[in-house]
């Protein structure tokens, strides 16, 4: 085991990655993140080195690095063992953020074990109305969209809907939810037969980011930036240019 002395402090850490993240700097996060995991593994700290791995694994999602990011979903998968975590919420939630990094890099069929064990695990370990089943919905949805899978994934959506309506802070996470809809709407029907189903998607998605627009934090921000590609690939450019502002002044701000 690691002595008291070696652990990182790993709250401080997150917290320092917070606040270069709320600046829209992911090259600096990732020269932080990356120092923190060789002192992390110097100190053989693998409790910190778990939490770390999870952090670098959403951040190269985000800068599409395929191979840093696999390699950290491997590391991850094995400290799931060392330190025996498997069947608990930390577990599942490193297993969410794995299969969440395979399907963004177009491998669905491999992620899709990994959401259906952490949905087990959730399920059983969480209250039902947790916004931590919501996010997994939402991205197992987005596999099973791309399996074709769509009578799952709309079911997982409206789950995902159902639980953030219900918890003020996360609510405006319903927006993403509504996009990722119209666009399985989309795969399963064409444009062309889906154009009201969409719009009245889109219509609540602009819906609940309007209302939360007093929300001018870094996470306001990402969901904008996030969102405006969808709304512009409809269409609405002038929606998708309003939301890409939102997010230039609140990170200027920061």
């Amino acid at each position: 085991m690691n002595s008291f002395e070696n652990q990182i402090n790993i709250k401080l850490l997150i917290a320092e990655l917070d606040h270069i993240l709320s600046r829209n700097d992911y090259s600096s996060a990732r020269d932080f993140l990356e120092k923190w995991v060789s002192v992390a593994q110097d100190r053989n700290d693998n409790n910190s080195l778990f939490s770390l791995c999870n952090e670098c694994i959403g951040l190269y999602r985000k800068r599409g690095e395929k191979e840093l990011c696999y390699k950290h979903c491997e590391k991850i998968q094995e400290l799931l063992i060392i330190l025996n975590i498997e069947n608990t919420i930390a577990g599942a939630t490193a297993l969410t953020n794995c299969a969440t990094a395979y399907k963004a890099f177009g491998e669905a069929e491999k992620s899709l074990a990994l959401f259906t064990k952490a949905q087990a695990l959730y399920e059983k370990l969480l209250p039902p109305n947790d916004p931590r089943l919501a996010g997994l919905y939402n991205n197992f949805a987005l596999t099973l969209v791309d399996l074709k899978e769509f009578e799952k994934a709309y079911s997982l959506y409206s789950k995902a809907i159902e639980i953030l309506a219900n918890n003020p802070e996360k609510s405006l996470e319903q927006a993403v939810s509504y996009l990722n809809m119209a666009n399985a709407v989309e795969a399963e029907k064409g444009l062309e037969n889906s154009c009201e189903e969409i719009d009245v998607l889109l219509d609540k998605a602009q819906k609940v980011l309007d209302e939360k627009y007093s929300q001018t934090d870094g996470n306001y921000a990402f969901v904008c930036e996030k969102c405006a590609p969808t709304f512009g690939y409809y269409g609405r450019f002038f929606y998708e240019n309003e939301l890409k502002e939102r997010a230039r002044v609140i990170y200027e701000r920061t």
